[in-house]
């Protein structure tokens, strides 16, 4: 990062007082900072707090001084909106968030458009699905033989490319206060996204079986097929790959 020209600070948002030196020298933020993993061994009959405790420590340590930042970026998920059974929704969908981990997105990002309004900052929420890219693909997976779902199980995806292009899109262009999906074009059920990949890395297609045999990972329990309406429209963007199909063809796998 040097090298390149900046100036990294070492900071850890699980530790609010190693971030202080962050105050007042930013213009822009880009928080792209997961919610604390849940807790291992919670105690009985205790639910996970829904707060998501880095971002409230990073808005503390941006907002006690005078020079706040003009714009802040914030990248959360489509889990906010929790199960729509398959149905296809946009950024006006209401957020039902389910899981513990989604609850606590949902959080983030209410307080920091909170923040953003009463600090007059410019802060806009990016809801992205499955990130995937040649080293962020299922390959183990799919090389186990685990099965996926058989149902029509749909999930959303974005490749990691387009969605750097599309946080530097809204850090200059998305409107304040606003929620954008950053999801491409696919819409595809997670069986198909499967057979997609293991077709690109030259494996089997993986069994199906109905998604409630499986001890499904989180992402293959909540189905909606999720657009958005404001990439094009507000931000003028354009995906490079815009669908999963587009993305796969430039991995070359042996």
């Amino acid at each position: 990062m040097r090298v390149l020209g900046a100036v990294p600070l070492h900071g850890d948002l699980d530790d609010r007082h190693s971030l202080a030196r962050l105050a007042g020298i930013a213009d822009a933020v880009l928080h792209f900072a997961p919610p604390p993993p849940a807790r291992e061994n919670p105690s009985r009959g205790e639910e996970e707090a829904p707060q998501d405790i880095r971002t409230r420590h990073l808005l503390a340590a941006l907002g006690n001084r005078r020079s706040l930042p003009q714009r802040l970026i914030y990248l959360s998920t489509t889990g906010v909106y929790g199960d729509c059974d398959g149905a296809a929704i946009d950024e006006t969908r209401p957020c039902r968030a389910s899981s513990a981990r989604a609850r606590r997105r949902l959080d983030a990002e209410q307080r920091l458009r909170a923040f953003g309004r009463r600090s007059r900052i410019a802060v806009a929420v990016l809801r992205a699905p499955g990130i995937y890219a040649a080293d962020r693909l299922p390959i183990e997976r799919l090389a186990r033989g685990d099965p996926v779902p058989a149902d029509d199980i749909y999930t959303g995806h974005i490749h990691a490319d387009d969605l750097a292009r599309l946080a530097v899109a809204a850090l200059f262009r998305a409107r304040p206060g606003r929620v954008y999906n950053a999801v491409d074009d696919s819409r595809l059920p997670v069986s198909d996204y499967f057979d997609l990949v293991a077709d690109a890395c030259g494996l089997p297609h993986p069994p199906r079986l109905p998604h409630a045999a499986l001890g499904a990972l989180p992402f293959m329990k909540e189905s909606r097929r999720v657009g958005s309406v404001r990439l094009a429209r507000e931000l003028n963007f354009r995906l490079r790959y815009p669908t999963v199909a587009h993305g796969l063809e430039r991995f070359r796998f042996g």
